[in-house]
């Protein structure tokens, strides 16, 4: 798929696959098309039209790309970064609007929505703040909120921004053990991760995007390799291996 705003082409396309039941990082620099892609994915954005092909994003058979957007919300669920909201709302009202899809129009909250949405909230550490308003949280505990609330509405596929921005290492890991369980449950996680570690650490597979363009795709230990990253990052990457995981760790230096 391809997507351009004021002529200029952000995604020029694009072609992947995240493997299902399984976590992917979508990597990649600043401006490299990531927020974009997962915007598009999710409905927020429509794909750029006037190519050769038109576009697609298939899962499970389906089109999200044409899918009726109620339907869609029962698939998957987008958490952005930086997601924000001025209204005065407590942080289980906040989760409970991830149980508008599976309701009726005028239906109010059920008990199940809210046996739901407070499941969500311990699973994403936030349970202790439910009563709490969001406005009153600080930028890492609103961004597990929004977790929380993808969490609520029970996706098939999972599409994150950043998920641990403004989280310290100990929630970081922890969001990261939720994609996790929601991968070992069934779930298609796909998330955007700038901490290439992380991903290294983390993913079973990984997209990596460089001007709106797939560069790399594949296992961890195959794309997070120096020939991939070096012309991507602009850096000079060297690649050790975990003692005990066995998994990649990365170290940069400045390119000569």
């Amino acid at each position: 798929m391809s997507w351009s705003v004021d002529g200029r082409l952000i995604l020029d396309g694009v072609d992947c696959t995240a493997p299902a039941g399984a976590v992917s990082g979508l990597l990649g620099p600043n401006g490299s098309g990531k927020s974009t892609l997962l915007r598009v994915l999710s409905g927020v954005r429509a794909p750029s039209t006037g190519s050769d092909d038109a576009a697609h994003a298939r899962f499970d058979g389906a089109d999200l790309l044409t899918m009726p957007r109620r339907q869609r919300a029962r698939v998957l669920a987008l958490v952005e970064q930086d997601a924000t909201t001025d209204l005065p709302l407590s942080v289980l009202d906040a989760v409970l609007l991830g149980r508008i899809p599976h309701r009726s129009l005028l239906a109010g909250d059920s008990a199940h929505d809210r046996e739901v949405a407070t499941a969500a909230l311990a699973r994403a550490g936030m349970a202790a703040f439910a009563e709490r308003e969001v406005a009153t949280l600080s930028g890492g505990e609103r961004q597990r909120v929004h977790l929380a609330r993808a969490l609520a509405q029970e996706p098939a596929l999972l599409l994150l921004d950043e998920p641990t921005n403004h989280l310290d290492i100990a929630a970081q890991l922890d969001t990261m053990r939720v994609l996790r369980d929601l991968a070992d449950d069934g779930v298609t996680v796909l998330a955007a991760l700038h901490d290439l570690n992380l991903a290294a650490q983390t993913c079973d597979h990984v997209v990596v995007l460089a001007d709106g363009r797939v560069v790399a795709a594949g296992d961890v230990r195959e794309v997070l390799v120096p020939d991939v990253l070096d012309p991507v990052y602009g850096v000079r990457c060297e690649v050790l291996t975990h003692p005990r995981t066995g998994r990649p760790v990365l170290t940069f230096a400045p390119q000569d």
